[in-house]
């Protein structure tokens, strides 16, 4: 079995190259997560060899994006005893540790490519969401390459389905009738929104609540509450699924305009939709009336969940490199 890792910012997700085992880890580096550790137990295992994606370089416990991904490499070297394989964005033939910055859509991409064809790549995980265009040549010669770029070419829309402020999505909600601005603080995110709509349960509430408190509806709902200064008593349950309501209409409205940007760029009629995100992603491609690929049906959920950890995995796994 090959190990596939991607190995973010605030999750390590890993899949296996056989398609039977796949899982996210909630392993924030800037709070020092013990990565070293959990590595150590996916190495008891014993896979045949590891391939890594890197994308946690950006955290901010580094001083750069270099300094964050020689050290993330570093860990991994030492957990594993069989060969490691790094995929840049060239593949796995690279000279400098920066073609490793980012580079997990890279890999999705050349699977896509390999077994899909034509088509935007769209992954909603829990900070970011990915629009990556596949055309022609594996490994998606279109698309731009840092994550800089990529914001600029608005191949990479800063906002998931868990970790994302609300103050940074929506200017104001509409509760009873008034405006009213959310606060900028960090009270509530995107998580708390989809937990309250009944969209996400619990269990896929993987990230840190931002008052540190229960990650249920109710204590959800609290903090819906508190983004417009509120508390849950003053506005009711319908006031802070107003806001919740609102919050998904947004972020369905902004991936709406960056899909069809993408299709229009590109000329690609057919999306493929990969992460926790995948529903969103569907009826933003509906809405648009362009042919939607779900991963989850193809693959299965955890491995959309996962899919860049799966796809380096499967890439590996038909290299000249084994």
């Amino acid at each position: 079995m090959i190990l596939g890792l991607d190995i973010g910012g605030a999750n390590t997700k890993l899949a296996g190259s056989d398609g039977l085992f796949a899982e996210s880890v909630y392993l924030p580096l800037w709070k020092n997560a013990p990565l070293a550790e959990v590595l150590k137990r996916y190495a008891a295992q014993k896979p045949d060899a590891v391939a890594a994606v890197i994308t946690g370089e950006l955290a901010d416990c580094y001083s750069s994006k270099r300094e964050g991904v020689e050290s993330i490499m570093a860990v991994v070297q030492r957990a594993f005893r069989c060969h490691v394989h790094f995929w840049g964005l060239n593949g796995f033939v690279w000279k400098d540790p920066l073609e490793l910055a980012a580079a997990n859509w890279s890999a999705s991409a050349a699977l896509l490519s390999r077994e899909v064809g034509d088509c935007i790549f769209v992954d909603m995980g829990s900070t970011t969401t990915d629009l990556i265009p596949v055309k022609g040549k594996a490994r998606s010669p279109q698309a731009a390459k840092t994550d800089f770029q990529r914001l600029a070419a608005g191949e990479l829309v800063y906002m998931g389905q868990l970790r994302t402020s609300l103050g940074a999505l929506l200017p104001a909600a509409r509760i009873r009738g008034d405006t009213v601005p959310l606060s900028p603080e960090l009270f509530a995110i995107t998580a708390d929104a989809y937990l309250a709509l009944g969209e996400i349960g619990e269990d896929r509430y993987t990230c840190d609540a931002p008052d540190g408190a229960g990650r249920d509806r109710v204590a959800a709902l609290r903090r819906l509450a508190r983004a417009v200064c509120s508390d849950l008593e003053e506005i009711g349950d319908a006031g802070a699924l107003a806001v919740a309501e609102q919050v998904r209409e947004r972020q369905k409205t902004l991936l709406t305009m960056a899909l069809e940007r993408q299709t229009k760029k590109h000329d690609l009629s057919v999306v493929v939709a990969a992460g926790i995100g995948e529903k969103l992603i569907a009826e933003a491609a509906s809405f648009l009336g362009l042919e939607c690929l779900l991963l989850s049906h193809r693959y299965g959920q955890k491995i959309s969940d996962v899919f860049p950890a799966y796809a380096v995995a499967k890439m590996l796994e038909t290299s000249q490199f084994l």
